[in-house]
């Protein structure tokens, strides 16, 4: 069947062509037996979509997590996979997430375990395989502290640590890649951003020279345009001082 000459220009007009993707960066693991097992049964837009973002969402997870869950509340204030979800127009995008979850966990793609945390009731959600279901056992019915989920904003998703480097910096090399996952721990990504925005105004596209900025950033603060600012930016920098504080008092 010949391709309809007019698909590609489209989807250009529609929206911004997609470029590709860079030759290195971070990845996503999916069990190769869910394309194998589980695609061919899915039947539902949301239940797809629910699915494959799940994996994405428990990797970007807090890794201090056991096991890499993530939150109900999370998934609703992601604002990427909400506005997938927009895209079917089948009820609200809540009901959409909600649905898509309910078919992923009774399919046996995740697990779910419900819990009682300051903000009230939640669910967990973690991909499902025997040391996932066993960790989750133990949280089920408990009651949780756990960190509030990113508030939501009007801006565009921040992009991860990874994509910035290559897009200001250059190609990322097996210990540059250490090294950027060692920064996303220790620095808010807004402070990454704008250091790599410093590092190429001055013309020194360097790894060292955007780490020499964030760790002047960390003794003295950050010295960049504060005006107008996002509040999850304001919020993740409020989470990275109070972390500094705890880890201070303790080593005192």
């Amino acid at each position: 069947m010949a391709a309809d000459p007019t698909s590609t220009a489209q989807f250009i007009e529609d929206g911004e062509a997609f470029e590709g993707f860079p030759n290195s960066g971070a990845a996503t693991t999916v069990p190769s037996l869910f394309f194998s097992r589980v695609l061919p049964e899915i039947e539902s837009a949301e239940e797809l979509v629910v699915s494959v973002y799940s994996f994405f969402a428990q990797a970007s997870a807090d890794r201090k997590r056991r096991p890499r869950y993530v939150t109900l509340r999370e998934l609703e204030a992601d604002r990427t996979l909400m506005r997938t979800l927009a895209r079917f127009g089948r009820g609200s995008d809540g009901e959409a997430l909600r649905a898509g979850l309910a078919a992923a966990v009774k399919r046996g793609t995740l697990a779910r375990a419900v819990v009682e945390t300051e903000a009230g009731g939640d669910e967990l959600f973690v991909a499902n395989n025997p040391s996932n279901r066993k960790a989750l056992e133990v949280l089920d019915g408990q009651r949780l502290e756990l960190e509030p989920s990113l508030p939501r904003t009007g801006g565009e998703p921040v992009s991860n640590i990874f994509t910035l480097y290559e897009e200001n910096i250059g190609s990322i090399t097996p210990l540059i890649a250490e090294d950027l996952k060692e920064a996303e721990d220790r620095f808010p990504v807004e402070w990454i951003r704008e250091a790599m925005k410093e590092a190429v105004l001055a013309n020194k596209r360097s790894w060292r020279y955007v780490h020499t900025i964030l760790r002047r950033w960390e003794t003295e603060g950050p010295d960049y345009e504060e005006s107008e600012r996002d509040p999850q930016i304001e919020w993740l920098e409020r989470r990275y001082v109070a972390g500094r504080r705890a880890g201070r008092t303790s080593r005192s």
